[in-house]
């Protein structure tokens, strides 16, 4: 799937404030700091689409970008940032349940692991309670770049690997960098199928990609790298 365009919505404080339409919605989330903006921009071939900051743990809305005036990527609010005080953790633990939940759009959920860590319990905790609640998810682990090729890929292997101690089925994951643009094809090419099927429609690829437009960005979390 090839992006034509893409740009900043709208930033909701509650589900009742996110844009009022049927689009297709993929949200990204992750702890803070697995580098979720970054991989939102590179998806996107639009550096500074989603902006980064040097303070964890900053945003506390839900992000719409619209791409290709046709779907939706959401940026929510990464979760597990201890210095955040136990009023806002709680509120956006609120404020994503209740998107994940409630939001009829939301087709897929994209949650964003660090590739360099082993399995970590709040992830663990996060995935069980996606797979629990039946909403769809895939796996994206991010910074690859930061190991070598064998070891990024054991690594990964080796995380999906601790899912079947419970897990019958394992979901889809991917092994991405933000710097090299690895995977950038293969996810966006699973939202393309999904959008396709959902459509009733039999996906076909341009051979030839389509040169980006600048767009305004909009504020997230995520540390710059």
């Amino acid at each position: 799937m090839i992006i034509k365009n893409s740009e900043f919505s709208i930033s909701s404080p509650t589900i009742a404030k996110c844009p009022n339409d049927t689009k297709n919605e993929y949200a990204f989330i992750g702890r803070s700091n697995v580098g979720k903006s970054s991989l939102i921009n590179m998806l996107c071939n639009h550096k500074g689409l989603a902006k980064t900051s040097a303070k964890p743990g900053k945003t506390l809305l839900i992000n719409h970008f619209i791409i290709n005036k046709e779907w939706y990527i959401v940026d929510l609010p990464g979760y597990g940032y201890a210095k955040n005080s136990k009023t806002v953790r709680n509120k956006l633990e609120q404020m994503i349940a209740q998107y994940l939940l409630q939001r009829k759009q939301l087709v897929n959920v994209f949650v964003l692991i660090d590739i360099r860590h082993e399995q970590q319990k709040i992830d663990r905790e996060f995935i069980d309670w996606l797979g629990k609640s039946n909403i769809p998810f895939s796996i994206v682990f991010t910074k690859a770049d930061k190991l070598s090729v064998g070891k990024a890929k054991a690594n990964a292997a080796a995380w999906m690997k601790k899912l079947e101690d419970t897990w019958e089925e394992i979901p889809p994951y991917f092994v991405t960098s933000s710097e090299s643009k690895l995977g950038r094809e293969e996810v966006l090419d699973y939202i393309g199928r999904i959008n396709a099927e959902l459509a009733g429609e039999t996906l076909t690829l341009p051979e030839e990609p389509i040169e980006e437009e600048a767009q305004e960005p909009a504020e997230t979390d995520e540390k710059a790298e």
